[in-house]
């Protein structure tokens, strides 16, 4: 097989919850223990950092891996899902695997795969295990997919685990309840490994604090390691003052990332560092990080994040998908309100509570509400509906290409226009602006 019938093949035989939700989801670890028990356990073969939580995963793994290729090392980074490329899901020091890799490794397990019967997601995950072996990483940021104690990267063995925050979100998976869905997220946490948790919450810090006791692991919170200071714009970097707890020294970092969520991601990352040069055999020098910190997109080609694609007018894409999510970008819109018109293009998938995401952004804009090519997507009369409720003014378009179109007709130089609502809907606004 070629590249693109590999995919096909991956695709069509074991579906991704990417494309098709729920019924893609197979919890458990025996078929991926056991096929990388075939496959001579690559995973085993360089240390890992574990990252699992609602929000902030992509951004957390990808200026860890940052700081990381700035330190020297050859780094592997396992993310998920997709934007435009699958490829982009794994990458040894922010190049993407090969197509020609991909074809090698369907091609040489394609019956023990189908045997053990894998999900998209497990084999996806054994790829990158295999591929990180094969390229002599040192080190690989893993990502989980869904939940954690069932995720399919649950059978690394970290330096570090991390859970950056918990929200309500596949509920019908994780459980209907902060506490319920911390139990499963809280499953990566292994024996005598510390664990960094990137928000303090009083609805699920007692369960994570059992589980961490349970496993003699140290729990540590990154906001009792580094409080945030000021913070400014730059141009294209945010300036933000982080002060170490233990001895009052004081980090003056410059994020490319520009959404203000990313603040309390940089005290997470802030944590983690420390506790890998402290405490691990990693050297990780204050240069590196702050170097690390000042180029994530260039070293990892992240996008999706607070992404400006166009500066006049300003147009902004955010890959937010639930309510934790969208509430940090609807303060963000409502601080950078422009002199003129807020335009919003968004799509939503059906299993979101999208009303209860929409009922968070600000009434005073113009809204296209569109549906993106996936069987996930909801329709925009489904929208609609919601939105006429909520008294928004909007109109729909058919495809995103249409309402990006619709956008531009309409947008002014002192206008603002953000994408978002979904990954699908940004995902297919992205090269329209390329």
């Amino acid at each position: 097989m070629n590249y693109t019938e590999t995919l096909d093949y991956l695709f069509s035989s074991m579906p991704s919850f990417q494309n098709v939700g729920g019924d893609a989801y197979k919890p458990g670890l025996e078929r991926i223990t056991e096929f990388c028990r075939l496959i001579g356990n690559p995973q085993r073969n360089y240390f890992v950092i574990h990252i699992a939580g609602t929000n902030g995963k992509g951004s957390v793994s990808s200026m860890l891996a940052s700081v990381l290729q700035q330190a020297g090392y050859q780094t592997g980074l396992f993310t998920s899902p997709h934007l435009t490329d699958f490829r982009e899901r794994i990458r040894v020091n922010g190049e993407m695997i090969s197509k020609q890799k991909v074809v090698n490794f369907v091609d040489r397990y394609r019956n023990e795969m189908e045997r053990l019967q894998l999900s998209f997601f497990e084999m996806t995950a054994a790829m990158a295990f295999d591929y990180f072996a094969q390229s002599d990483v040192e080190v690989a940021v893993i990502e989980t997919g869904l939940g954690g104690r069932l995720d399919a990267t649950n059978i690394v063995q970290p330096l570090v685990s991390v859970i950056t925050n918990i929200g309500l979100e596949h509920t019908e998976y994780l459980g209907d309840s902060l506490p319920k869905i911390a139990r499963e997220k809280g499953g990566i946490i292994k024996k005598c490994t510390p664990v960094v948790v990137g928000e303090r919450d009083t609805d699920y810090n007692l369960v994570l604090e059992e589980i961490a006791d349970d496993m003699r692991a140290e729990i540590i919170y990154a906001n009792d390691a580094f409080t945030l200071g000021e913070c400014r714009r730059e141009g294209a970097l945010q300036v933000v003052n982080i002060t170490r707890t233990r001895d009052n020294y004081i980090y003056q970092l410059r994020l490319d990332l520009l959404g203000e969520y990313q603040h309390q991601n940089l005290a997470t990352v802030a944590t983690i560092i420390d506790i890998l040069h402290e405490r691990t055999p990693l050297t990780i020098t204050r240069r590196a990080f702050v170097e690390g910190l000042r180029d994530v997109q260039g070293q990892t080609s992240f996008r999706g994040r607070w992404q400006i694609l166009c500066n006049e007018p300003l147009v902004v894409c955010d890959t937010a998908h639930n309510a934790h999510g969208i509430h940090h970008v609807a303060q963000q819109l409502r601080k950078e309100a422009p002199q003129g018109r807020l335009l919003c293009v968004m799509g939503f998938c059906e299993d979101k509570a999208f009303g209860e995401m929409l009922a968070m952004m600000p009434r005073e804009a113009h809204y296209i509400f569109t549906q993106a090519a996936s069987r996930r997507a909801a329709t925009t009369s489904a929208i609609a509906e919601v939105a006429k409720s909520l008294e928004f003014d909007f109109e729909c378009a058919d495809t995103v290409a249409e309402a990006v179109a619709r956008a531009k007709e309409l947008l002014q130089p002192q206008d603002m226009l953000f994408i978002g609502g979904s990954t699908f809907i940004v995902a297919e606004a992205l090269p329209l602006f390329e």
